[in-house]
């Protein structure tokens, strides 16, 4: 039966394009949010105020598309903006949630042409990886919206400009300094057969506790940080220095003696995923210079597993 008023009891034709919609959103939300869960819920409210809008201007948004992810991103900035008070009540170190491989909307190329150099952009699959994540987290809220939306979505920096509130020239000039703090921390580039070996080897010297073999595979200055969030024990402080951060992974091995360690794809990258009576209760991500190990982030907060116990 035709509904000639185009009253919302007829049936949306669009509805599968806007669904399709979905996958990048929360690609695109993640990594301005660090978290899954967040994520999701970002996108859950970008549905619902959709679908708020009366038939009529919904038909008249000629870019459905843009106008999910202008919501979006709009609820992300405000979610940064009070990230930092809610970072403050969190117990101990905070880390972006980890994702294993096969998460569907890692990979992949979306958006359109857009300016400037390409050898000055993030790739979609680089700005998965942990060790750009938790730069991007230092990062002010504008500076993170800009970048993520021109260099890894490609979006122009006119579109930026009405996402953020901003001009052009200044989108531009905050996807600058965001550039200028990644390569400030970012680590020589490591081809990833020896990420793979590294992270082998280390997994074998931890769970032999060879504290000695441990020492050798992290680099002098190397930082451990673990993230338990309060709901299960973790170092509320980064640990520092090889002989430190070797002394507790052999000391938690000690203290866990049925840990089983497995190595995997951690956003992206050669990890280790630590299961206990079969169910995984942390995640590793490394970031690796060389052939030494320069950071390990350790989350196991059970609430940031969810993807690894679900998978």
């Amino acid at each position: 039966m035709t509904n000639p008023s185009g009253s919302e009891h007829q049936p949306d034709p669009g509805l599968s394009a806007i669904m399709s919609e979905r996958h990048r959103l929360i690609g695109l939300t993640y990594r301005l949010l660090g978290s899954l869960t967040e994520a999701e819920d970002v996108v859950q409210e970008t549905y619902t105020r959709w679908y708020a809008l009366a038939p009529r201007q919904r038909e008249d948004i000629e870019s459905p598309g843009g106008w999910l992810t202008t919501v979006a991103s709009r609820i992300c900035l405000d979610l940064l903006g009070s990230a930092r008070a809610r970072r403050e009540r969190y117990v101990g170190e905070w880390v972006p949630e980890p994702l294993p491989l096969g998460t569907e909307w890692v990979s992949g190329r979306w958006g359109g042409d857009t300016t400037g150099d390409p050898a000055d952009q993030i790739t979609l699959d680089e700005s998965i990886d942990m060790a750009f994540l938790v730069v991007l987290d230092v990062m002010t809220p504008a500076e993170r919206v800009a970048l993520i939306l021109h260099d890894v979505f490609r979006y122009s920096f006119a579109e930026v400009a009405t996402i953020v509130g901003r001009t052009p020239t200044a989108c531009r000039q905050l996807a600058s300094s965001a550039r200028r703090r990644i390569r400030q921390s970012q680590s020589a580039a490591t081809p990833a057969t020896r990420r793979v070996d590294t992270v082998r080897a280390f997994k074998r010297a931890w769970r032999a506790k060879d504290i000695d073999a441990l020492i050798g595979l992290l680099a002098p200055d190397a930082v451990a940080t673990g993230d338990g969030g309060g709901l299960v024990p973790a170092a509320l402080h980064p640990i520092e220095g090889a002989e430190q951060v070797a002394h507790f992974f052999a000391g938690r091995m000690d203290a866990v003696p049925d840990i089983t360690l497995l190595e995997s794809t951690v956003n992206g990258q050669p990890g280790l995923v630590a299961h206990l009576d079969g169910a995984p209760v942390s995640v590793l991500a490394f970031d690796v210079e060389g052939d030494r190990i320069t950071r390990i982030w350790a989350v196991l907060n059970p609430d940031k597993l969810r993807p690894w116990r679900s998978g």
